[in-house]
């Protein structure tokens, strides 16, 4: 594929980071309405008990208003930072590369978040560095809803049907629940380390993996 369309998302889930690893450039989408119960401010990881979500508080609106994704910011009063890190400690301290990645996921947990929309692109710098992702990048400047681009933006909906098939990889907590196909991205990095890169080009997709509903 040469140019995508996305949205940036909270730790990617592993098919949003294969269209990308499979494509020459991604155009992230910057005007589009914040919408509730979707990848921009949730991720999904392997637990004791199965997934486990990690949702991100968001500040809303006072007078109720849409907002546009780009003007959500973070809601810290609750401490939502360090219960995702010490989840993910839980879920992946025993895992293979873990500790390789630790130092530098650790901040991300420990440093002040602001906009949501700028924290899902340093999440995504940082992911792209470690995974050696050499995608360029750009940002679109106006909504488009038929756009020139291959359009994935309904990646972001959490509960999308997708037409993928996901080949198993070793999961740390495989034998409590059995395999758990397209979490975020980060259990594919602990469990798989340097062949991130590698599983991620060579999962079989195409531009349509949208299951009609």
């Amino acid at each position: 594929m040469n140019r995508i369309l996305l949205h940036p998302s909270y730790f990617p889930s592993i098919v949003q980071m294969a269209v990308i690893a499979q494509s020459k450039h991604v155009v992230f989408e910057t005007d589009d309405n914040y919408q509730k119960q979707t990848y921009r401010n949730r991720a999904f990881i392997a637990h004791s008990n199965g997934k486990l979500l990690l949702n991100i508080p968001i500040q809303h609106s006072k007078d109720g208003t849409k907002l546009k994704t780009k003007e959500v910011y973070v809601e810290n009063s609750f401490p939502w930072q360090y219960h995702h890190l010490k989840s993910i400690q839980t879920a992946y301290r025993s895992s293979p590369f873990y500790e390789y990645y630790e130092d530098e996921i650790n901040p991300l947990f420990t440093e002040k978040v602001g906009s949501l929309f700028e924290h899902n692109l340093k999440i995504y710098q940082l992911l792209s560095d470690l995974i050696e992702i050499e995608t360029s990048v750009s940002y679109s400047k106006e909504y488009i809803k038929e756009p020139e681009e291959t359009d994935f933006r309904y990646l972001i909906n959490a509960k999308a049907k997708l037409n993928v098939s996901f080949p198993p990889y070793h999961q740390v907590l495989e034998e409590n629940h059995g395999f758990l196909p397209n979490l975020s991205i980060l259990d594919l990095l602990f469990n798989e380390g340097p062949n991130t890169i590698t599983y991620l080009k060579e999962l079989k997709i195409n531009p349509n993996l949208q299951l009609l509903q």
